[in-house]
């Protein structure tokens, strides 16, 4: 089953004590000798359970499990597994005069401006304690979680996190001023509220505004949305950034960008639009050769095309890569596509055009 965008957070209700905890680890990044001595069971046990939660969760493979983790909020990014019942972290408001906002993108290198001009954000390590701070959301991040996110299991000799909050903090001081938008809050550091432009933010505000369009069955400007959702990414996401926080963050983002992309390419699809989608899904496919969703929207938009052949050659690609790469037989999803080309049925292919659309030559 593919990873899907959410609007609202799923709760994994239907898992029991221990399976809520083991999803939390996976989220986490743990190895399965991590998380057997962590829950206190066999190593070889962890693949089974772990199999049994994809199961009831109706997720396809691990690293669906750990988007799914963050979105029904199990983890949470620089905090690690969360344990408690959800509730909003307090934070406090530091009220500010308007002014030029700081502005941060983490999807693609890690970039910052202020009034339009690039900043120094001086060398990688002192880059990921920043994304670390803006992936906090505005929570207080004490030193050790800091350490935690970017060194890992190597932390430094030296007690470098002040430094390098200093030096943030003289390189993203607003016009010049005494104010920086990195403050010290009750527990560690974080960022000032309102004060920071995040385009992770921005992108799931976008995120929201799909779903609401999917609900209100207004496919144009859901796909006018995903558009500019997909706009914000450049490169990998966190590129070229140490540490276990990034290398967690690089693939939720990058698995939330292709939930997007096979948003908008449905939509597409469902609005006859034919040849757009059928020239990004190609590109897609050759980029990800192991995505059944989108080796099963590939095909139903060559068949709806005229281009059976075609459409059942992408069919024995996929089939071919899954046995040799994975060892594994085509999902039912793509089987049923497959069964649907070879007899013509349209309707379960779910090919008719929604009224007013017109089919790409």
């Amino acid at each position: 089953m593919p990873t899907t965008v959410t609007t609202d957070r799923p709760i994994a209700t239907v898992l029991r004590h221990q399976e809520r905890q083991m999803l939390s680890a996976v989220g986490c990044g743990l190895r399965d000798d991590e998380i057997a001595a962590a829950l206190g069971i066999p190593e070889d046990a962890v693949a089974e359970h772990l199999a049994r939660i994809l199961v009831k969760l109706g997720l396809r493979d691990r690293a669906a499990a750990i988007v799914h983790a963050f979105d029904c909020g199990l983890v949470v990014p620089g905090r690690g597994p969360r344990t408690r019942s959800v509730r909003p972290v307090p934070r406090t408001i530091t009220v500010r005069a308007a002014g030029p906002k700081v502005r941060i993108s983490l999807l693609g290198p890690l970039q910052a401006w202020r009034d339009g001009r690039p900043l120094n954000l001086g060398h990688l390590r002192q880059q990921a304690i920043l994304a670390a701070l803006a992936l906090g959301a505005g929570r207080s991040l004490s030193q050790q979680e800091l350490l935690d996110d970017v060194w890992g299991m190597e932390p430094p000799v030296a007690n470098v996190v002040p430094v390098y909050i200093y030096r943030l903090r003289k390189a993203l001081r607003v016009g010049g001023g005494p104010d920086s938008v990195i403050e010290r809050g009750l527990r560690g550091y974080q960022l000032v509220s309102g004060a920071v432009d995040l385009d992770v933010a921005r992108m799931e505000e976008l995120v929201t505004g799909i779903g609401k369009a999917d609900r209100a069955g207004e496919p144009l400007e859901a796909v006018r949305l995903c558009a500019q959702a997909l706009e914000l990414f450049h490169e990998e996401p966190l590129a070229g950034l140490p540490g276990p926080l990034a290398e967690l963050e690089r693939l939720r983002l990058t698995e939330r960008r292709n939930a997007i992309v096979q948003r908008k390419l449905e939509w597409q699809l469902r609005l006859g639009q034919d040849s757009e989608a059928i020239a990004e899904l190609f590109a897609l496919s050759v980029a990800h050769p192991l995505n059944e969703p989108l080796a099963a929207m590939l095909m139903r938009a060559l068949y709806r095309n005229g281009r059976q052949a075609d459409a059942l050659t992408v069919f024995e690609r996929a089939r071919r890569l899954l046995a040799d790469d994975l060892g594994v037989h085509p999902s039912r999803m793509l089987r049923r596509a497959h069964q649907m080309i070879l007899r013509g049925d349209e309707a379960g292919l779910g090919l008719t055009p929604l009224a007013g659309s017109t089919t790409g030559p």
